[in-house]
């Protein structure tokens, strides 16, 4: 499967979750101090993500 997350450790030590599409990041998130809360992250985006309306703020 081409769509994937990630968990990497920042240049600050912290845990982030990736999403990725092929080779390329699509999304991040914050950085989390512990490996579970990066895992948690992962779970509310696949659990609450296809819900999520969609906001178009341009003014054109």
């Amino acid at each position: 499967m081409a769509h994937r997350f990630e968990i990497r450790k920042n240049k600050g030590g912290e845990f982030v979750a990736y999403f990725c599409y092929n080779a390329e990041t699509i999304f991040w998130t914050e950085g989390y101090s512990s490996k579970a809360s990066a895992r948690n992250a992962i779970e509310s985006i696949k659990k609450n993500g296809p819900a999520a309306e969609t906001v178009d703020t341009t003014t054109d």
